[in-house]
């Protein structure tokens, strides 16, 4: 075939790409090959993240948990068993790092929330989630 005038991109030479611009360190691969149990919140505890945890909730969680935690939201509902009611020994007796990891992770039923949910924001809901009555 004859070459052509026309735009031939794959000959284009990218510049070089600068060092630094993606990060090797941290991310979630990082959390998933840490120990639940070595996860340690690193947000202190404040009225304001309480309130950002509770949004949290509200937005992610209370469809099968519930309005009151015990798994009987209204999707909860049609899980057979139930969610898990978050106010149990079960759940406040395991870690913040264990939380926050089945959170990050899921776990049976409970889906992954850790490329929809921000990091900030999970530890946030593990927070509010210690409030609980």
């Amino acid at each position: 075939m004859k070459d052509q005038e026309a735009v031939q991109t794959y000959r284009t030479q990218l510049p070089q790409m600068p060092g630094n611009i993606v990060s090797t360190m941290g991310g979630i691969q990082m959390i998933k090959g840490t120990p639940p149990d070595k996860l340690h919140n690193p947000l202190p505890l404040s009225q304001e993240l309480l309130d950002r945890g509770k949004g949290g909730y509200g937005n992610y969680c209370i469809m099968c948990h519930g309005s009151k935690f015990d798994g009987n939201g209204t999707v909860g509902q049609s899980f057979y068993p139930l969610p898990t009611d978050l106010r149990s020994a079960y759940i406040q007796n395991q870690t913040d790092g264990r939380l926050f990891y089945t959170i990050t992770f899921g776990r049976n039923r409970q889906p992954a929330l850790g490329f929809l949910v921000s990091e900030t924001d999970r530890w946030a809901i593990v927070h509010y989630l210690r409030s609980l009555p």
